[in-house]
């Protein structure tokens, strides 16, 4: 059964993915320490209790819990909702953080790119420096983690995010994800068809693409040739904050690209520390009930998509 009514009318309730590191960590810090009950969740179990005491030693044990969840595994998702319906009976706020890159970076290629863009480095930068290596298999993990991991876990929580009275669905994407970076007209009008986008829709553009993938057509096709996956799986979660906006008018719904982050995803090379990261994230999960959906913001701005 969950706690005490009176206690869960005054209690807000949070879920972050991929929270045992990173701006995962730093969001779970930050809304706990604003008094938001977070359920820190990690793929890995060892990785999140360590990073749930840190959290602990620093204060924070009674705004923090810890539960595994592999976004990729249907059972670990029901599992989640599953503890979170008993242990709360509601859930206010979901931030959708869990990616990976899809690709091996190669640290001092993708350091020296980066010093001489001055920010994250372009494909052609990218290209002329070998940064990345990618295979399909890895293309696959990507777009299952980053956007059906994410797709999976706004359908478990949806009921959950029913009883409260200021849902929250953050998705945290990336300035990759612009559509501008994906040079396939098809995919590109596909994506940007804001007003009639379906979920069947974004699943043929990613399904097309691994197609493409597969044959070693990107290049031919109109796909980005680095970070390919990672590029596709955030303009698909972009395209998917706006349909989960128009499907859901009383929640707030919006996907964020953090800032070029110092993270182990990006080999510690960024301009932003995880905790600004993670406040920008932050400022989105705690809207107000007026405050805007279905956006896509860069930092503290709105982005086109």
């Amino acid at each position: 059964m969950a706690e005490d009514s009176t206690f869960l009318a005054t209690k807000r309730f949070a879920v972050v993915t991929g929270a045992n590191k990173g701006i995962g960590f730093e969001l779970c810090r930050n809304l706990a320490s604003k008094g938001i009950m977070v359920v820190l969740t990690s793929r890995d179990e060892k990785r999140g209790l360590e990073a749930f005491a840190k959290l602990k030693d620093s204060g924070l044990s009674d705004h923090v819990v810890f539960h595994q969840l592999d976004v990729a595994d249907p059972s670990s998702v029901a599992s989640l909702a599953d503890y979170v319906e008993s242990k709360f009976g509601k859930l206010d706020v979901l931030v959708n953080n869990a990616g990976i890159f899809g690709a091996t970076l190669h640290q001092q290629a993708f350091a020296e790119a980066t010093e001489l863009a001055g920010y994250f480095p372009s494909e052609e930068q990218a290209s002329q420096y070998e940064i990345a290596t990618q295979t399909f298999e890895m293309a696959e993990e990507c777009l299952e983690t980053n956007y059906y991991g994410a797709k999976r876990m706004v359908e478990a929580f949806v009921p959950l995010l029913q009883l409260s009275d200021s849902p929250r669905i953050v998705n945290v994407s990336s300035i990759m994800g612009l559509l501008k970076n994906i040079p396939s007209q098809w995919a590109k009008k596909v994506m940007s068809n804001a007003e009639s986008l379906t979920e069947e829709q974004v699943d043929e553009v990613l399904k097309q693409f691994l197609q493409d993938f597969k044959e070693g057509l990107l290049k031919a096709q109109g796909w980005p040739t680095y970070l390919s996956a990672y590029t596709l799986s955030k303009a698909a979660m972009n395209a998917y904050t706006r349909i989960l906006a128009k499907k859901y008018p009383s929640f707030l719904v919006n996907s964020i690209g953090p800032g070029f982050v110092k993270t182990d995803i990006t080999c510690n090379i960024g301009v932003l520390t995880a905790a600004e990261g993670a406040e920008n994230v932050a400022r989105l999960a705690l809207l107000p009930n007026n405050g805007p959906s279905g956006l896509f913001f860069l930092r503290k701005e709105v982005s086109s998509f």
